[in-house]
């Protein structure tokens, strides 16, 4: 005799329902697997490292010291300080003391082999004669040093009469190191009305009115070489008289021949 189960499809479908709920178990204990225990292992989530300063330090330093770290450097870019010794660390991105995930670059800046170079600055002022004190705070808005001062007798008091770098004579204009020493000769106050005039050969034509008057000389005539057209250019000191190491009094006229930077004279006129 057969016998009939009136609730044979309810069980089935019962087990269609278990067995979905046991693979959707599955599926859910993998994803939380997935996300809360290997993928934070493997991208070091929550993890945290301390960005080490850098400041101070050469390449091969760099690399020791980041390594470790499991973190990363790049050169972003380079400037110069006389503070380091070329090819150190200037400055750094992130700054030390930010916390950051693994792998993660640092951008360096680097300190240059050598310093740029600049136009040494009119220390001479403009329309008059430069000061001592007028001069040291160019020198510091440029970035370069003062050295010493070097007197040299003359009737006016802090007045600049030469500028030099290395022992030689400079003038405004030439391309020098950013941050080199500059030395200041100046007038000690005591000179008598007489001195030895200094050399102004190779001087711009506006620095070199702006020491005469300094000095208490007078422009006597100007010379021009017959070809030259000092039209629109800068005009530069080709010859001076007296010479330089002539002595002078107060109130003397002195002489100038100008033309363009560069420009020699004709043999006939050294005679």
């Amino acid at each position: 005799m057969k016998l009939n189960f009136p609730f044979k499809g309810k069980s089935t479908l019962g087990a269609v329902l278990g067995s979905f709920a046991t693979a959707f178990g599955t599926v859910l204990l993998l994803g939380v697997c997935y996300f809360y225990i290997y993928l934070p292992g493997t991208t070091n989530h929550g993890e945290r490292i301390m960005i080490p300063d850098l400041t101070g330090k050469n390449l091969a330093e760099i690399e020791k010291i980041v390594t470790p770290l499991a973190l990363r450097f790049e050169i972003g870019d380079s400037s110069y300080s006389a503070d380091y010794p070329p090819l150190t660390v200037l400055q750094q991105y992130p700054k030390p003391g930010h916390f950051v995930k693994e792998n993660r670059k640092i951008y360096i800046s680097i300190n240059r082999v050598s310093p740029p170079t600049l136009p040494l600055p009119n220390l001479f002022g403009e329309g008059n004669s430069g000061s001592l004190l007028n001069a040291e705070a160019v020198l510091k808005s440029n970035e370069l040093v003062r050295g010493k001062i070097i007197y040299r007798p003359h009737p006016n008091k802090d007045l600049l009469i030469e500028i030099r770098m290395n022992g030689k004579v400079i003038n405004p204009g030439l391309h020098i190191p950013k941050g080199s020493v500059i030395d200041l000769v100046v007038g000690d106050g005591t000179g008598a009305s007489e001195f030895e005039i200094g050399d102004f050969v190779g001087m711009t034509f506006k620095n070199a009115k702006a020491r005469l008057r300094g000095m208490n000389l007078s422009i006597g005539d100007i010379t021009i070489p017959d070809e030259v057209d000092t039209t629109g250019v800068i005009s530069y000191v080709l010859r001076q008289s007296p010479e330089a190491g002539t002595t002078v009094s107060i109130g003397d006229s002195i002489e100038l021949t100008i033309g363009p930077k560069g420009y020699e004279l004709p043999e006939k006129e050294d005679q």
